[in-house]
Formats: structure tokens, sequence, C-alpha cells
């Protein structure tokens, strides 16, 4: 009786076969070396958290990020001139981590932070974790130190720039120290990155700009402290730029900021996010609203009239911002229908509607 030739399709599971075993000694023996969960498959069993976030406190920038805010796990950079509302920016994400019933750190490298105004912006002061330390590798020890504690939720570091290197401090003014503190973030950064993603840690660094000396005409001149290691850690970077005044006659109560996710390694980039500081108070959640429930016509505009759901919100966007702000519970509803519209949340009614892209919001 002749045997029958093997198929083409047997072979190939054959070396499949073999294939699989010898990937399965390689696991064992990786293992073996450096223990459970130095590799794995990257399937249903993978011990890899999926992405977790926290709201920006800016319903425009938490469409920008794609996501639904900041994620969890990730280095994030906030920069831009001064004044223009990075400081701002990170206290409400530590207010919106307090609201989840998070920890927070704040690592005040330029000794400057204000406890009153991060209350007004909704930071549970009593239970934030403060450091204000003497020399920048002291600052980045504690950050090192509180990530690997697994307990913490937000760490921010305001700022980079403000981080002086030890030998700085110590020699004379007027000594060159060239590439002290990019050696330090450099060295930082590669010691954090792993432990952030493990405890899936928030660390926001804000920092500062500086101009580049003998740049070409064409080129850009702007760049940010401490070297280049941040901007290739960071998975989020954020270019935040004061583009106007808001004025009560002619006194100035805020800023319009418009907030530029230059780099986004969990969704795409380049997208823009426009929203009103107010002096005291933070991000001006009602504006956003406003202007983004135009945009979507879930807020109807008629001259200068604002309704929604056929009540009147007020003439004018102040008159509307005020309103909104005065029923809560108006407020309440038009929040969860612009967040259904942009796809951040799931829709609850039986319509459908496709998500938008809203992520830059003009003001009128």
């Amino acid at each position: 009786m002749v045997k029958e030739a093997p198929t083409n399709s047997s072979l190939e599971k054959e070396k499949l076969g073999e294939k699989e075993k010898i990937i399965d000694l390689a696991i064992s023996s990786i293992e073996k070396q450096f223990g459970k969960g130095s590799i794995m498959r990257f399937g249903s069993d993978s011990p890899i958290p999926q992405l977790s976030v926290i709201s920006s406190g800016s319903i425009g920038l938490d469409v920008a990020l794609g996501v639904g805010g900041y994620p969890k796990g990730r280095v994030i950079e906030i920069y831009g001139p001064e004044a223009s509302g990075k400081t701002t920016l990170a206290l409400h994400v530590i207010a919106e981590a307090n609201k989840q019933g998070g920890i927070a750190a704040f690592v005040d490298a330029e000794h400057a932070l204000d406890p009153n105004y991060a209350k007004r912006l909704g930071v549970k002061v009593d239970d934030l974790l403060i450091s204000q330390p003497d020399f920048g590798e002291q600052a980045l020890e504690i950050v090192d130190t509180l990530v690997r504690s697994g307990a913490v939720d937000v760490i921010v570091l305001d700022s980079v720039a403000a981080l002086v290197p030890r030998a700085e401090i110590e020699g004379e003014m007027g000594d060159v120290h060239m590439g002290l503190q990019a050696r330090l973030m450099s060295q930082a950064l590669r010691k954090l990155t792993a432990s952030v993603g493990k405890s899936k840690t928030l660390v926001i660094f804000v920092n500062q700009i500086r101009m580049k000396i003998g740049t070409l005409p064409y080129m850009n001149p702007e760049t940010t402290s401490g070297g280049t290691a941040l901007r290739f850690y960071s998975s989020v970077r954020i270019d935040v730029r004061r583009i106007g005044s808001i004025k009560e006659g002619d006194l100035v109560i805020g800023n319009r900021v418009r907030a530029k996710v230059v780099k986004n390694k969990v969704s795409p980039p380049f997208r823009n996010a426009e929203f009103d500081i107010i002096f005291g108070e933070g991000i001006s959640q009602t504006g956003e609203m406003i202007d983004i429930g135009a945009k979507a016509d879930i807020v109807e505009k008629s001259g200068t009239w604002y309704s929604y759901r056929g009540e009147r919100l007020g003439q004018g966007r102040e008159n509307s911002r005020t309103f909104l702000k005065d029923n809560p519970e108006i407020m309440d509803k038009l929040k969860q229908e612009i967040l259904e519209y942009s796809g951040l949340i799931k829709e609850t009614r039986s319509e459908e509607k496709e998500p938008a892209d809203l992520s830059s919001s003009g003001s009128d």
C-alpha cells in the first residue's frame, strides 16, 4: 500500500506547531530569568491596562485630545509663553482627579503656587501633596518616589525651567554649566517612563518657552527648556497661547486661550481648542458650552439671542453664560448632549448622531 504524500497545508501546520513550541520555550525561559509578566501575548489575558483618562476641565480640550482627557500612565507636557494659562490647566486636571476621589501632588519648583486660587478652581487643597524643592535633582527624585508608590493619580511639576541643578546652586553666579539641566531631565525621564506606565500615574510637566539664538528668518526661534528629552518621552504635548482679552467695559476680566495638541500618541494630533480663562475662576465651561453648542446646532442662535430646547438662555454670550451658571440643571443637560454629540460618551437617547469634530470652537 502506497503512503500518501503530506499536503502543503499539513506541512505548514506542522511548522507552525514547531514554531509555537519554540516560542513557548523562549517565553518560559524569559519568565524564569526576569519574572512573570516580563513578556506576554498582547491578547485578552494581557496585564497591560486599558487606556483610562482624567478630564482636562475643558470640554473643547477633551474633544481635541480625542479620548476625553489626559491618558493615565503617560507623561504630558504643557508649554507656552508667560501668563498663557499653563498652571491653570494643570490645576484643573488636579481638580478633576479630586472629583473622582484621586490623590494629587504638586511639585512647585517655581515656589509660586497660590492655594486660594487652586481652591477656587476646585482643588481639594487640604488633601493636596505639595513640595517646594531646593534643587532640580530633589524635585525629580520626589516625583520618582511618588510615581513608584502607585498611590498618586496626578503629579504636576511646575515648571521644568525652574529646575536648577545642584551644581548650579552651589556654584558662583556667572559660572557656566553647559547642558546640565538637559542631562538631568534626560536621566530622570529614562527612569520615570516605565514606572509611570505601571503605576497609571498621570505626570504633567509645565514648561516655558525660550528663544534660540542665530536662527534663520524662516525658522521658528522658539524652543522649550530642559533639552529635547521631554518632547520625546511625552505622549501628549499642548501648546497654550493667549489670543485675546475678555473685557467687561474697560476692565479686563480674563483671557481667550487657544490650546493646540502638537503631539498625541493616543489620538490624531494637531487639533485646537479655544476657551476662556476668567481671572479668579479658571476655565469658563459655560462659555465653552455656548460656543460648542452653537457650532453643533445644539444651542440655537437667532440674532444675538441664544436658546436651548425652546428655552431662551439670554441675549448675547455673556448673559447666556450667566443664565447657565444660575441654572445648573440646564447646564448639566446641555453638557451631556454636547459630550454625546462629540462622541466622548455613549448616546442615551434612541436617535443616533455622528460624532463631530468640535475641537476648535471660536467665540462670537
